[in-house]
């Protein structure tokens, strides 16, 4: 019977809106305590994403596949880093406080702030969603995004598959490969809301479904790391022998990542690196 089933093509409709292409500067805004590993962890990724140096399958021919959403590439630079590590705002975050800490980035042109809020830090809606990116009104406009570290609120949703997850089949979690169970998550997390940021900046860019919840270049996608994948199983992974990680992007520094698929227009596909 299986193979009577066809996979019907996946298709991101594009609604004729801007996207964010030539270099994206990356602000981020870190709110409550991260230590300075968890930090680098993060940077050493958006640094990835326009590194050609490391050897593939990298994290940066990854992001490559969002060249392939009209009009050529989005060459992620990092920009400034603001630290807010005693919560100005205190630790439980509307979505109105994450906007605020967002502008804190500035407004240039072409950019992304992105919040990051530390594992002690509940923020509305945390766990149903595991991150999220939009954009501001009126006359100056900036794009900005948010993830936060699940490790104690909810890794079952957010750091899967370094955790358990909250339902379905309980197959062993994966080893983490920078060894942080809920930055490791986060990586996957800010991959997922920066492919959708820059090819769905405004909702009016690529997406599936309504404006209101839309599926993107990778939540279109959830759940897929490796070839195989199906739900509750992420599909067969790069191991690290030493360690027993698993990954499927190289990155700067000697990283590795564990990277979601992206869905390539040129398929009409969910693409996986591995």
């Amino acid at each position: 019977m299986a193979a009577l089933v066809q996979e019907q093509p996946l298709v991101l409709k594009y609604h004729n809106g801007a996207l964010l292409k030539g270099t994206v500067t990356v602000n981020l805004v870190w709110y409550g305590k991260f230590t300075p590993a968890q930090r680098s962890i993060i940077v050493d990724f958006l640094q990835s994403l326009n590194s050609p140096k490391a050897p593939n399958p990298s994290a940066a021919s990854w992001w490559k596949t969002t060249e392939k959403y009209k009009t050529g590439a989005s060459t992620v630079t990092l920009g400034k880093q603001i630290l807010d590590e005693n919560c100005s705002l205190g630790k439980s975050l509307k979505n109105s406080h994450i906007v605020y800490l967002a502008s804190k980035g500035g407004y240039m042109g072409r950019s992304v702030n992105l919040v990051l809020t530390a594992k002690d830090v509940f923020v509305e809606g945390f766990c149903s969603r595991c991150g999220s990116h939009g954009s501001t009104r009126g006359k100056v406009r900036f794009t900005y995004a948010w993830v936060g570290n699940s490790e104690i609120q909810c890794a079952g949703q957010c750091a899967w598959p370094f955790h358990q997850p909250i339902y379905g089949p309980q197959t062993p979690p994966l080893v983490a490969p920078n060894g942080d169970v809920g930055v490791d998550g986060m990586i996957i997390n800010v991959a997922t809301v920066l492919a959708g940021t820059v090819t769905n900046p405004f909702n009016n860019g690529y997406f599936q479904g309504p404006a209101t919840a839309p599926l993107e270049a990778v939540s279109a996608c959830t759940g897929m790391f490796g070839s195989g994948s199906y739900p509750g199983y992420p599909g067969q992974t790069l191991v690290d022998k030493s360690t027993g990680a698993s990954y499927n992007a190289h990155g700067v520094n000697g990283r590795r990542f564990l990277l979601p698929a992206m869905w390539d227009p040129t398929k009409s596909a969910c693409s996986t690196l591995v």
